[in-house]
């Protein structure tokens, strides 16, 4: 069972009031009697408006602090309505809180090469900061010793929903943390620390940490970081809302987002069809939006069934929603996530027999043994809604790199497909079957058994 809380990470098409539903999914929570925290990187004023808060307090929803740093003047998630905390991820005040921990951290070795270290006033944000600021905070909502490591307020939580960047992105950004840790034992792997017992007598004589002493500390405590944040994303307890206003292309957009979604291992709640206009009005001028709205809806409507996707639908209220009333009106279609580790859709799921989950080196999908039948195995990968035109197959030594249209998984091969090789792959039933033959090079000769393809 899932320990911690409950996160619902709501992402969506651009514009289609993501933020909105965020807040109205944390109303709802909190309006059910759980302990609940929004965390979002919106202006402070957006906030304050959206959730009826004073804006002294949306704009006092601190940046969260470097790892190092001391406890003292820790943000705290602000009261927002009874029941729902609110946490403004400030980007740009962490990115400079950090980049100043940064050069104190390695002031020996700037000092060393006669560099003049940046005052923090003069630091500017760099692009990609935000994704950084959020995930942290993702994980520190989630860390159950953050209040007796003087983080307070930040523990205890029933349900954290975070307002996510749209997608791809948004979907983009929580495949992150894995993808770094890849790059980080590709790039600094631990294994090879060389000359260990040399380092501390080699700093000596340079006067200077040697770099590879330090470069192996960070990389340490990055990937500890980063492991913790991809537990929280890949958790049975964590699931996706994806946001969107139902028009032309709102169900080709629901198809990619996900199929990126199930590549990543990652559970699609709901699908939430925002500021649905009023049906039957004589009004012609507004009859004609509402009608378009009515035919795209019907085809997501489609689209969630056939994949046993819930699909909640939030009416338009004629104005921009503003406070805890508003709000309120959209909470009752916008509900909290339901039991985690539900599963939807047909034929998604292994057979019986096939090698799949835990306790097993398949990290994704499952694994299918037909050596006695046409001498192959079958890894499948779960990918309903992927097109066929617009996936990407690519082995590269022991990996499998997946892509469907903007998402992309590098996959670790299970161990009995790495003395294989790829002889083929189809999608059918939103299912890409890729197989593998067994390389009679590699694969061992046993009793009563040949590699396929070797001759008789």
């Amino acid at each position: 069972m899932p320990t911690g809380p409950q996160t619902v990470l709501v992402t969506g098409a651009g514009g289609a009031g993501r933020s909105t539903v965020a807040a109205a999914t944390a109303c709802a929570a909190a309006a059910q009697g759980h302990r609940t925290l929004l965390l979002s990187a919106e202006p402070a004023r957006h906030l304050a408006a959206l959730l009826g808060a004073a804006p002294e307090g949306a704009a006092a929803a601190a940046p969260v602090p470097p790892a190092d740093a001391s406890a003292a003047g820790a943000p705290e998630p602000v009261d927002a309505v009874p029941g729902l905390w609110l946490l403004r991820v400030d980007s740009g005040a962490e990115f400079r809180s950090r980049a100043v921990a940064l050069q104190e951290r390695g002031k020996t070795v700037l000092d060393l090469l006669g560099a003049v270290p940046l005052d923090e006033d003069e630091l500017t944000e760099l692009p990609g900061a935000e994704t950084f600021a959020l995930l942290r905070a993702l994980r520190l909502a989630h860390d159950e010793d953050a209040d007796s490591a003087g983080w307070a307020g930040w523990a205890g939580w029933d349900i954290v929903v975070a307002d996510m960047p749209p997608a791809p992105q948004g979907i983009n950004l929580l495949a992150l943390p894995a993808q770094l840790r890849r790059y980080l034992r590709r790039l600094v792997p631990a294994e090879r620390q060389t000359a260990r017992a040399l380092r501390p007598v080699l700093a000596q004589l340079a006067g200077a940490p040697m770099p590879a002493q330090w470069l192996y500390e960070s990389a340490t405590r990055w990937s500890q970081e980063l492991a913790a944040v991809q537990r929280v994303v890949e958790s049975p307890a964590t699931v996706v809302r994806l946001v969107t206003e139902p028009g032309p292309l709102a169900a080709e957009a629901l198809r990619t987002a996900g199929a990126g979604l199930r590549l990543h291992g990652l559970a699609l709640e709901s699908v939430v069809a925002n500021r649905l206009l009023p049906a039957g009005s004589a009004d012609s001028w507004l009859a004609g939006p509402a009608g378009q709205q009515q035919t795209a809806l019907a085809a997501l409507r489609e689209k969630c069934e056939a994949e046993g996707v819930p699909l909640c639908e939030l009416p338009h209220l004629g104005r921009d929603p503003l406070g805890p009333e508003d709000l309120g009106a959209l909470a009752a279609a916008a509900r909290t996530a339901v039991a985690p580790g539900r599963e939807s859709g047909s034929g998604l799921h292994p057979p019986a027999g096939a090698e799949s989950g835990p306790g097993t080196d398949v990290p994704y999908g499952w694994l299918e043994d037909r050596l006695a039948g046409d001498g192959r195995l079958v890894w499948q990968l779960p990918l309903p809604g992927a097109d066929r035109d617009e996936l990407e197959l690519v082995r590269r030594g022991d990996e499998l790199t997946v892509g469907v249209g903007p998402y992309r998984r590098v996959l670790s091969l299970p161990s009995a497909l790495r003395r294989c090789r790829v002889s083929g792959a189809g999608l059918k039933g939103g299912v890409l079957g890729v197989r593998f033959t067994p390389d009679p090079e590699l694969w061992p000769e046993q009793a009563g058994s040949r590699p396929a393809g070797r001759a008789d």
